[in-house]
């Protein structure tokens, strides 16, 4: 038979299992306990543990999942907000009008269904006094920013 602790090692020893002599066994790298002296331990269910952490998980990437939907969805919303105003600055260029036009100011976007153009005009439907003129539409009322885009006003 081979000479006992073939490896010479400080932690290791060589074991045998039957009649089949095991070389360099080291009770430091087992996850068990090698003697009678060790700790006593329970096997782990390990399917039951693979259950509780896929649930786990699953809660957790669902509740990134909703975070980044959520987020997403300010952003699209940002993003038609950003169309609209594109779409009336378009609009407002596209009309006519013979006045000055202020930042930060009002004005009102009226289909002219007799000369079939639109109009930008100072005036909204309640603002006149003999009532509103014949043909006029009023699609919304829109503020000029900073950036030199129209914004709907609500």
């Amino acid at each position: 038979m081979d000479e006992s602790n073939s490896a010479k090692g400080r932690d290791s020893f060589d074991v045998e299992t039957g009649n089949t002599l095991v070389h360099f066994f080291n009770r430091n790298v087992t996850p068990y306990a090698t003697s009678t002296l060790g700790p006593k331990f329970d096997l782990v269910p390990v399917e039951s543990q693979k259950d509780l952490m896929v649930n786990a998980a699953r809660m957790h990437a669902q509740q990134e999942y909703d975070r980044i939907l959520e987020l997403v969805s300010v952003l699209q919303r940002q993003a038609d907000d950003i169309k609209r105003r594109l779409d009336i600055t378009d609009w407002v260029r596209a009309a006519k009008y013979d006045f000055q036009t202020y930042h930060g100011q009002t004005y009102w976007l009226v289909q002219d269904t007799r000369h079939n153009c639109t109009r930008l005009v100072h005036t909204g439907p309640d603002d006149w006094n003999t009532g509103i003129p014949a043909g006029y539409v009023y699609v919304c009322q829109v503020q000029w920013l900073g950036d030199y885009t129209w914004q709907e006003i609500s």
